[in-house]
């Protein structure tokens, strides 16, 4: 189910930008960022209630076209279903996985952590960023540009006791086949792909400094991130 929210009367400059997984703190930074720079919204969650909520503030704000779209990254006929109407709106340009299967709040036994519990994690970490991925891709090669940017933090490398859903989660979505396929297919093919630190992703959003996919990264965001323990600038 998709709902539009409107503001403004000039046609966006730019593309599709697809924002998965938007709640009120990082997710819907980075869907006003890129209203902001002068692009087409879609932001995609499961509860479409808060998600509209969301698509009219920011459309209000930026005089941006915002869609929201509901998804389950754990479903995968959701999330093909949910991609007909993004795909709808025009040329995806830019792809932000930011997905979040929820964790306890407390540490937990690793030997009280349900099967179910584990399988959601691993669904949306592995199978839903790659699924989403697959859905734009083929418009990104075709036309030898894009975006891909799959949203980590520091305990995708570095165990935190107590919490290993949450790292499993990570861990997956940072070097399993999503990553490595989807980078080495689009890699020759003019497609930037790349994992950025939750914490680094909030910073640019929230000063404003992000350049425009498409374009190189300033030297800010190629610089090494000390809570991801990696580099996290483009690796193309």
């Amino acid at each position: 189910m998709m709902r539009s929210m409107h503001m403004g009367n000039s046609a966006p400059a730019r593309g599709i930008a697809a924002i998965v997984g938007v709640g009120p703190k990082l997710g819907r930074s980075v869907a006003r960022k890129f209203a902001h720079e002068g692009y087409t919204v879609a932001i995609l969650a499961r509860d479409l209630g808060r998600l509209s909520m969301f698509a009219e503030e920011i459309a209000r704000e930026e005089k941006a076209q915002v869609f929201a779209i509901r998804i389950d990254c754990s479903d995968s006929r959701s999330i093909r279903e949910a991609f007909e109407g993004v795909l709808s709106l025009g040329f995806v340009e830019v792809l932000v996985y930011n997905a979040y299967c929820p964790a306890a709040l407390q540490p937990t036994n690793f030997a009280d952590v349900s099967l179910a519990a584990f399988e959601r994690s691993l669904a949306v970490s592995s199978v839903g960023a790659f699924l989403c991925a697959q859905q734009v891709i083929p418009g990104m090669v075709e036309r030898r540009k894009g975006t891909i940017l799959f949203t980590g933090c520091a305990a995708s490398l570095n165990g935190i006791p107590g919490f290993s859903d949450l790292c499993t989660y990570y861990f997956v979505k940072k070097i399993d086949v999503v990553y490595f396929y989807v980078y080495i297919y689009t890699y020759i093919q003019g497609v930037d792909t790349c994992t950025v630190g939750a914490c680094r992703l909030w910073e640019v959003c929230t000063e404003r400094s992000i350049a425009v996919p498409g374009q190189r990264v300033p030297s800010s965001w190629s610089a090494y991130c000390p809570c991801c323990h990696r580099w996290s600038g483009w690796l193309t």
